[in-house]
Formats: C-alpha cells, structure tokens, sequence
C-alpha cells in the first residue's frame, strides 16, 4: 500500500495554520483538482480524495489533535477517505463543512456529478416572481391629455384562508428535519457523490402541515381577479412602459411578487400627426389663398388659433406655432406644432375663371425655378 503522505502536506499548509487557513487551502485544492472541473486529468480525483480526507481531519479539532500526536495511525488512516473518492460512510459530511465551500466553488448548485448543491443554505432561498408585460391601448387624446384607466386583471396573492404559507399546524418536516433539502449518494465510476436537492414532502419549506389548505391546495397563493386603476400622465407614447408594484408573478418560499408593466399602444389621429413632443398638422389652401396669402383658423391641441399664411405659400411650405406641441409631463418638455400646407387646384373652371387664369399665365411670375426650367426646355433642343 502506497504511503499516506503527510496532510499539512497535501493541503499546503504549515502545522501552525489556523482554522480558517486550512478551509481556504482545501477550498484552491477542492477547485483545482475536482473531477468534474478536470476532466481531463486522470490524477484529478484520486488528488481531490486526498485533499478531502485531508480536510476532514485537520478541520475537525479533535481529530488534528490525534493527528499531531499519532500521525495517520490516530485516526484510522483517514475516516473519510475509505469510501472513495467523495466517500462519507458513517458520518455526517455536513461536520466538515464541505457545503459552504462548495457553493462558494460552484455558486450553491453543481450539477453533472459530485456534489450538487451539497450543504448549501438550509432552506430553499426565498425567489422574487417574475415581471409581467400587459399592453393597454389609449386613444390619442388620452395619451396626450393623461388620464384615469381602469382594468382587471388576474394577480397571484397570499391566500386569505391559510395567510399564504399552505395549511394549518405546522410541523418539522419528517423527511428532511427542517432543512429543505435532502441528500442521497450516488455510486459512479470515479466514486461515491453525494447530491443534494429540495425535500419533495415539504418543497423546501423545511415544514409539513397537519391539514393542507383547501383553498390554494398548500401552495400559499391564490389567483384573483383584480380590479386596479392606474393615473397616467400626459404625453405617452406608443412603446412607453408603467410600472404596478407588485402585481406580478407570484414569488417562491416567501419572495416577494414581481411587478407589472403596462405597456401603451396610441391610437392615430386622424389629422394630427405626432414625431415625439411636436406635432404637424396638414393645412389645405385653395390656389387663391395660396396666391394672395390669408388669415385662417387653425385647430390646435389646446383650442383653435387664427394664423396668417403669408402670400405665395407653395405645397410643403411650414410654418411654426411655438409652444403648441404636446405637453409632455413625464420629460417636462413642451413641442411645437407645424402647418404643412398642401396647395389645392381647381379641376373645374366655368368661362370667366378660365379667362382669370389664362390672363394670370401671361403675368411675369419671375420665379427663378420657372425661368431655370424654360431654359433647360430650350437649350435641350
């Protein structure tokens, strides 16, 4: 039988180390010989189950006294590493304190062999629920105005019956004394693993009941139809997002809901046109009003305004209005609005206007695009 070497040896360790010095030297041992993390190392396991059996006995105080008197002799050659690689028969593994270092190596869950979630926390960890999306339609005017919305919509709560925790006279869970979670060992070609995972009876709860609750079935939570009210502000757009605390999927073993967001789809208008906080609007003239340039009443969305459209206005001219745009309470901004004019040209003409318009084809416009076109007519002879 090979030589047993020396356990100060194996961990990297002086005998002088303390408590904490030896766990961290078993925890960089524990990382960088673990055979799921080596599986290319054939010397992986057999280097882990050395550094394991070395732990389990420099860990515990009175064991490393037997040590330091006796040598490998004073404590069996190593109780914990008869079983094998990762073998706990007859005891405890949690004694040593494997879990915690495991799940500072693993993040409280390994899975693929060896240990799996061993001796992580004593309960399932409370778990928030997760966030819900629902998307509500405003019609224009509601969205630029704000308004009061009222819905209903299905929520999962606490039940009333069993004040959410799943029945009535509750007692420690026989299967796994409280804990939540049970450990089984596995047998695999490299060895004994141990795994460990939430207790079926209790669901990690840690607790049985004597009577389960009828109304939520010993789940804790019930769905109910709410009916909720929510005030939204003036200035949503279709894409924004509101936020209802609280009202969304149901936690685990105690977390707390997750929330619910609206999300907002805006009806079109049918004249007013929205590009964020500004708004155009598209204004018809007749070739008169156009020519001559008039004053004209313009709808807003804050009441009606009388403009002057300044003669000689072409199709796709703008003109600014400050100030009346959408006022957007969630940015505190205020748009403008936009008049884009579009020209309008009579189809049918009696006698008289005929000859008004010919006779104004015969007036010298002086234009220079009417000029830079006659003169591309010409010259394209």
């Amino acid at each position: 039988m090979a030589t047993k070497r020396d356990y100060y040896e194996v961990l990297g360790v002086d005998k002088s180390a303390t408590e904490q010095e030896i766990k961290s030297a078993f925890r960089k041992k524990a990382k960088e010989f673990h055979p799921d993390l080596n599986k290319d190392n054939p010397d992986a396991a057999e280097k882990f189950k050395e550094a394991q059996e070395a732990y389990s006995v420099l860990s515990d105080e009175n064991k490393r006294k037997m040590y330091d008197q006796y040598g490998h002799a004073g404590v069996g050659n190593g109780s914990a590493g008869a079983g094998g690689y990762g073998g706990f028969q007859g005891f405890d593994a949690s004694d040593f304190g494997f879990g915690d270092i495991f799940d500072s190596i693993f993040g409280g869950g390994f899975g693929g062999g060896g240990f799996s979630n061993f001796g992580g926390s004593s309960r399932s960890r409370s778990t928030r629920g997760a966030d819900s999306l629902m998307r509500m339609d405003l019609t224009f005017d509601e969205a630029i105005y704000g308004c009061e919305k009222k819905f209903s919509i299905d929520v999962i709560e606490d039940c009333d019956e069993c004040d959410g925790v799943g029945g009535f006279d509750a007692k420690t869970c026989s299967t796994c004394h409280g804990a939540g979670t049970v450990t089984t060992q596995q047998q695999t070609i490299l060895g004994s693993f141990m795994s460990k995972t939430t207790c079926p009876d209790c669901h990690g709860k840690g607790k049985t009941f004597k009577t389960t609750c009828s109304a939520c079935g010993g789940k804790g939570k019930v769905k109910k139809n709410k009916k909720l009210t929510i005030n939204i502000q003036g200035g949503i757009q279709t894409g924004d997002r509101q936020r209802i605390r609280g009202k969304g999927g149901a936690g685990e073993n105690g977390g707390e809901n997750g929330d619910l967001w609206i999300e907002f789809v805006v009806q079109e208008h049918k004249y007013f046109l929205r590009e964020n906080d500004d708004i155009y609007l598209e204004v018809p003239l007749n070739i008169s009003e156009a020519i001559l340039g008039c004053k004209k009443k313009i709808p807003t969305l804050y009441g009606n305004v009388n403009v002057n459209i300044p003669a000689g206005t072409n199709t796709g001219d703008q003109q600014r209005i400050r100030g009346r745009g959408v006022d957007n309470k969630n940015n505190r901004h205020k748009g403008d609005m936009y008049l884009v004019f579009k020209i309008y040209t009579p189809k049918k003409l009696n006698r008289e206007q005929k000859k008004l318009i010919e006779k104004l084809g015969e007036t010298d416009l002086d234009t220079v695009e009417i000029n830079n076109f006659d003169r591309f007519v010409n010259n394209n002879n």
